[in-house]
């Protein structure tokens, strides 16, 4: 099942975050540095990388004081290679993975890949639920995911693809 909410994404209570990443696993968006401070201190020192990660991979670890058990980061940026939809596409793809493995059953998920010069909502959107389409086709893990939007309109946009995948 995937709902969409517009929330705060520091305050979800289920039992992961996948959350876009850049290949050091800095956030990408003030958003996203705003949930890493919430995580605290635990969090950011297990966020420390001597070698960056390639665009498309996903890692899980702690979550800190966030109210989830883990943190799913997937790479969508690096300094050699820009947000791009294949980026985007792999990281989440490969998240979804890690979150097969992991047996994770209730997930959260912002949008993927936006900023300045990068995907727009629609795009993000139609590409999350493409993906989360083909993965839960076959996936027994994650059983419920929540699309958590910042606006009402990354809301409409999510609802309106989530709408248009077979999910």
């Amino acid at each position: 099942m995937i709902e969409v909410r517009v929330e705060d994404l520091a305050f979800y209570s289920g039992d992961a975050i996948i959350r876009p990443a850049t290949a050091m696993l800095g956030a990408t968006t003030p958003l996203l540095r705003r949930l890493e401070l919430a995580a605290g201190k635990r969090l950011l020192d297990q966020l420390a990388l001597s070698e960056p990660l390639a665009v498309g991979s996903a890692v899980v670890t702690g979550a800190g004081e966030l109210p989830v058990d883990l943190l799913v980061h997937a790479v969508v940026s690096s300094t050699t290679e820009r947000v791009s939809r294949e980026g985007v596409r792999r990281a989440l793809r490969s998240a979804l993975q890690r979150v097969l493995a992991w047996q994770i059953a209730e997930l959260a998920i912002p949008p993927f890949g936006l900023g300045a010069g990068n995907l727009d909502i629609d795009e993000s959107a139609h590409l999350m639920a493409e993906e989360l389409a083909r993965h839960l086709s076959t996936a027994a893990f994650p059983t419920r995911v929540t699309l958590v939007a910042e606006t009402p309109d990354e809301a409409i946009a999510l609802e309106s693809a989530v709408a248009r995948s077979t999910v």
